[in-house]
């Protein structure tokens, strides 16, 4: 499996003919710096974990361009489909879809997920982690964002979660320091990554508090260079 980060929670996953899109906030996002043509290119998938506007991001466009089957929770994707969304495959915490060769499962995060823009008239939803399971691929838990919460030790013991992408920003989501105990206490992943941090000003400028907090967990943390593939 290949992993590609984009900045900020924005990832790609490569697996067995699959192309995944995690959160693809590329337009307004200062931390990216991938060719977008190259971003998307084969995308079969686009998973959204709530409906922020640094998590929906290109979402809608992207889906039209290359026909991706976009899964996120029911509310926000009733609200996509009036921007014109028309592949999609609604779902809500807890539940688990069959996505021919993978299975999504969305997770509890402790967020909010309020309003895109003043003018949507309803809550989109919860706000979810979401947990990618592979045949034959280690699950990956992409934490969306959250703080940290004890349960996080059940979910990943349901599932099996080897690998982790965490945020670490602080102010919206957990600190590098919050973050480093959920992986330890909680998760004990074989593989972390750390998202959510140097895009925006007021959020932690880098993963170096986090990578020093990890060391001697015995957990391999893994700080992808943007747009640079890594095989997990």
């Amino acid at each position: 499996m290949q992993l590609t980060w984009f900045g900020h929670s924005a990832f790609r996953l490569d697996f067995a003919g699959k192309a995944v899109l995690i959160d693809p906030f590329f337009t307004g996002n200062p931390a990216f710096v991938t060719d977008r043509a190259a971003a998307v290119r084969g995308v079969t998938h686009i998973l959204v974990t709530h409906g922020h506007g640094d998590h929906v991001g290109d979402t809608v466009a992207i889906a039209k361009e290359t026909g991706a089957k976009v899964v996120s929770n029911y509310d926000l994707l009733m609200w996509l489909a009036k921007q014109g969304l028309e592949n999609f495959d609604p779902m809500n915490t807890g539940g688990t879809t069959d996505q021919d060769g993978f299975t999504v499962t969305l997770t509890r995060a402790d967020h909010s997920a309020g309003l895109v823009e003043a003018d949507v008239g309803f809550p989109l939803g919860s706000a979810n982690g979401i947990i990618i399971k592979p045949k034959g691929e280690r699950a990956v838990w992409h934490m969306g964002d959250t703080d940290i919460f004890s349960d996080m030790q059940l979910i990943s013991e349901l599932h099996g979660v080897k690998i982790c992408l965490c945020p670490i920003g602080d102010r919206f989501t957990m600190s590098a320091h919050t973050a480093a105990i959920a992986m330890k206490r909680f998760v004990t992943p074989q593989i972390a990554v750390p998202c959510h941090y140097g895009s925006f000003p007021i959020i932690e400028p880098t993963a170096d508090k986090f990578v020093h907090e990890m060391m001697g967990s015995g957990i391999k943390v893994i700080v992808p260079e943007k747009g640079k593939p890594v095989k997990i």
